[in-house]
């Protein structure tokens, strides 16, 4: 049964120009195709018989195909799965297709079509049932694509999540460009803005900056010093994330950029030194020889506001210029307008939670050292309720949602907190007048309470990278 095609998200990146589009597995294909680099010879990459049968599939000899066909299906593996579905996405010959939709239903008795998404749902439901030459397939196919990804995969690289999770997104390495050091302009500059736009701002050390949504859709991440502190911000556009880290951990900076994968409709990071890769939502690395070492990137603060009014609380803000460097429509929502106006995902996840919609934005929380008890809260909630007082293990924190439904999360400790003007000013229970600040809320005796690091994700991106979280709403 050949039900509708699956919706994959493609960037054309080969002529700088990345744009989302809704397409099948044949674009996909077409896709894959501009992209594809010349085949290794032989001599350097000396696959094994099996994986060579999967690759023969590839091929244009109608011969040596047939032959491969036959050889999987004689000698069928329950690992054959993930590497038939990832041959489907890279394939234009409609009658390979066919015959390998045919071999898939025949061998695990279900009958999804074209549609990748509900094969995928169903393989990761799963008990994982790996081929042993499933990473060497996996680096072999995906140089094909881009040399560079032969490095990611390999029998040789540790790995903490499976790798039939780690999904291509249709784009080479950094073929979503980050902006490295990027131009920024003041605020009294920044003629391109209406106060109603989108912006990722955050303040460290007294430096203020606003990096646009509009912007950032198209690139995905940043890399900057910011007050001092080297930091990258990972936005992923399928999630609805922009999380902010600080880049150096142990001495050591990682330079990080876009992978071209992903894992759970979430973008994955690669860091240049090693090509070990990282999980953004998690900001560990998970693939790679870094996947050895018990790392973690420190999560910063970061907030979504409107330009209008980060600008009022931040005058001299710096903020990013159109002058990039690439050529891009930066209108507001000109990116992704069709993904961010649907609760439809571009790719799959093994489960959803249906307590919100997919796309419903929640506050994700992860703090140290607490990481084993990550917390969502619906922004809608918390627009209804803009002080909120919660507590993950020892830490007891507040949650004050300003006037433009911006949400900032301080320590609290003893203190709690009954009023507050939406503004700059809080009134805890004993009638102490705080002050909020970026960094932190000052009391009536100079006290501080410390910001906390939070940001916003869809619902479905949240849940599919903590499945295990505690969710307000």
């Amino acid at each position: 049964m050949i039900a509708s095609p699956g919706v994959i998200r493609l960037d054309a990146a080969m002529n700088n120009c990345a744009v989302p589009y809704r397409v099948g597995i044949a674009a996909v294909a077409a896709v894959a195709t501009i992209l594809l680099a010349p085949p290794p010879s032989a001599a350097d990459t000396k696959p094994d018989e099996e994986v060579s049968r999967i690759l023969d599939l590839l091929g244009s000899e109608r011969e040596t195909t047939t032959e491969a066909l036959r050889a999987i299906e004689r000698d069928w593996h329950e690992g054959y799965v993930p590497m038939i579905l990832e041959t489907l996405r890279l394939t234009r010959n409609p009658a390979l297709h066919i015959a390998l939709l045919q071999l898939l239903e025949e061998k695990t008795g279900q009958a999804y079509g074209f549609d990748l998404n509900a094969w995928y749902a169903w393989l990761w439901n799963r008990e994982e049932r790996a081929h042993p030459s499933y990473a060497t397939f996996k680096s072999q196919l995906y140089r094909l694509i881009d040399p560079k990804f032969a490095a990611y995969f390999g029998p040789e690289r540790s790995a903490k999540i499976r790798l039939d999770e780690v999904v291509w997104g249709g784009v080479a390495q950094d073929g979503i460009p980050p902006l490295r050091r990027p131009r920024l302009i003041s605020a009294s500059e920044a003629d391109y803005l209406d106060d109603g736009n989108v912006v990722f701002a955050l303040e460290i050390n007294g430096d203020a900056r606003a990096y646009p949504k509009r912007i950032m859709a198209w690139h995905e991440m940043f890399v900057d010093e910011v007050g001092g502190v080297p930091v990258t911000g990972a936005y992923c556009t399928l999630c609805g994330s922009m999380i902010l880290y600080h880049s150096v951990i142990n001495g050591v900076e990682h330079e990080l950029g876009t992978s071209g994968f992903l894992y759970r409709s979430n973008k994955l990071m690669y860091d240049r030194a090693t090509q070990s890769l990282w999980n953004t939502l998690w900001g560990v690395p998970v693939v790679g020889p870094l996947a050895e070492r018990d790392i973690r990137l420190k999560r910063l603060s970061i907030i979504t506001t409107t330009w209008g009014e980060w600008r009022r609380r931040h005058p001299r803000t710096k903020v990013l210029s159109l002058d990039t460097g690439y050529v891009r429509d930066y209108s507001e929502g000109a990116a992704y307008r069709e993904y961010f106006a649907t609760d439809e995902l571009m790719f799959g996840v093994p489960t959803l939670d249906g307590r919100l919609k997919n796309k419903d934005e929640v506050l994700g929380l992860v703090l140290a050292p607490h990481h084993d008890q990550p917390l969502a809260i619906s922004t809608a909630y918390l627009v209804a309720n803009p002080v909120y007082h919660d507590r993950i293990g020892t830490m007891r924190f507040v949650v004050l949602t300003d006037n433009s439904g911006a949400n900032r999360v301080y320590e609290a400790g003893e203190v709690t907190f009954s009023t507050w003007d939406g503004v700059a000013r809080a009134v805890d229970d004993r009638g102490g007048e705080w002050l909020m600040k970026e960094s932190e809320l000052t009391g009536p005796a100079g006290q501080g309470l410390h910001r906390l690091p939070a940001h916003r994700a869809f619902w479905f991106g949240w849940y599919a990278a903590y499945s295990h979280t505690r969710l307000v709403h």
